[in-house]
């Protein structure tokens, strides 16, 4: 599956973007992550592979960021989660 066909089947993670196809990967991720439902992150994963996706989920929580954008829930939830997972 390709980056554009994840994010067609998934409209409803980029109700808020005009152009869906043209998110980064710290948007992408940032969407499944926090709206996605399981199986949307498991496909997440193949897509991107799990570390790329702790990588960028890593960078975009780090506490030197003026702004998170995760609900405290996810962040705690994939803090923990790639800590086990994604060494």
């Amino acid at each position: 599956m390709t980056r554009e066909q994840f994010i067609k089947k998934r409209k409803y993670l980029f109700w808020y973007v005009k152009h869906p196809e043209k998110v980064n990967d710290e948007a992408l991720v940032e969407a499944v992550l926090n709206l996605g439902n399981w199986d949307d992150v498991q496909k997440l994963f193949k897509l991107l592979g799990i570390k790329k996706v702790a990588k960028v989920f890593k960078k975009e929580t780090s506490p030197k960021r003026m702004r998170i954008n995760y609900r405290p829930e996810v962040k705690n939830f994939f803090s923990l989660y790639f800590k086990r997972h994604a060494q």
